[in-house]
């Protein structure tokens, strides 16, 4: 705890709440989750990266959003982990809460601006076909990454500066197993009402930036699909971009239910468990769901084990 009128120079995070058997579960389980997401989403980049028939934007983007992924988990999870294996309450400094936070929103920001980006590929792939080549060349797709990377860091630095120019005079404890930006607002004792509303309308506005091309894009494509006289050819179709289809849905159904509302300050084990999706689950499935249902990437799969048992052979 803290005097009345001290700001914090570190915090202490919670983590989770249960018996003393709790912390060992849940670390053997989050460290499985953490250890598949990592060489599965590496998997993907390595692919897309040497197998010829992956040279397209869209696995480029594929290669890019994967990178997004390890990022969002590793600046989480390491850190989660370490309070589940260490005894008591695990404490951060000031600084490494600024950069955890800003980076971990920064990343997500770059994340949905790729999966607009993505849509637009598809929608180019499936309803111009004949000009995909010339409009989605190399670099356009370079612009494209270069700009999602750019707004995304740009875009969260006045959120972040905000919140830790707050006096945080109530506690330094964080219910949380990170530096959660709605956890922080609540130890402020200041009034954070027109921050709060400032930081939702940012939300809502990124969220609906990036989601608008993915609409517009996804009814043509709707559109398009529902003109194809076969249903095989419409299957087939469909395919390409069902797997970006699915990732969206998840991608921004949980960031909607934790950023999109105007008091950040919500009951902390909701935010524990739609950050766990978030930061955990998500990028866990982001393999499975590009590679399940590519037939392309399962390919290349295939042919990269093949080398691989050829080279052991040899």
């Amino acid at each position: 705890m803290m005097s009345n009128h001290s700001s914090a120079t570190e915090f202490c995070l919670l983590g989770f709440s249960g018996s003393q058997e709790l912390p060992h579960i849940l670390f053997a389980i989050f460290f499985f989750l953490y250890s598949v997401t990592l060489m599965g989403n590496m998997v993907i980049i390595v692919i897309v990266c040497v197998a010829k028939q992956l040279q397209s934007p869209m696995y480029f983007f594929l290669g890019h959003l994967s990178a997004l992924e390890i990022l969002v988990t590793s600046i989480i999870v390491p850190v989660m982990l370490g309070g589940l294996l260490l005894p008591g309450m695990q404490t951060i400094s000031l600084a490494a809460c600024v950069t955890q936070l800003f980076l971990y929103l920064a990343v997500g920001t770059t994340e949905f601006a790729l999966l607009g980006a993505m849509a637009v590929d598809s929608y180019v792939a499936i309803c111009n076909p004949l000009r995909y080549d010339v409009i989605m060349n190399s670099c356009t797709c370079n612009i494209v990454v270069i700009a999602s990377w750019v707004f995304g860091f740009l875009s969260e630095i006045w959120p972040v500066y905000a919140t830790f120019q707050l006096t945080f005079c109530k506690s330094n404890v964080l219910d949380h197993f990170y530096c959660d930006r709605g956890q922080l607002l609540k130890l402020s004792c200041d009034d954070t009402l027109f921050m709060e509303f400032v930081l939702f309308l940012m939300a809502v506005g990124i969220i609906l930036g990036s989601l608008a091309p993915t609409v517009v894009s996804y009814t043509y494509i709707i559109s398009t699909i529902l003109k194809i006289p076969s249903a095989s050819g419409r299957r087939k179709v469909f395919s390409t971009c069902a797997s970006h289809f699915t990732f969206v849905v998840i991608g921004y159904g949980t960031c909607s239910f934790l950023y999109v509302k105007p008091k950040q300050t919500q009951a902390s084990e909701y935010n524990k468990t739609v950050s766990l999706l978030i930061s955990v689950l998500t990028p866990f499935l982001n393999p499975f769901i590009f590679t399940l249902r590519n037939d392309k990437v399962k390919e290349a799969l295939w042919d990269g084990v093949k080398r691989c048992c050829q080279l052991l052979k040899d």
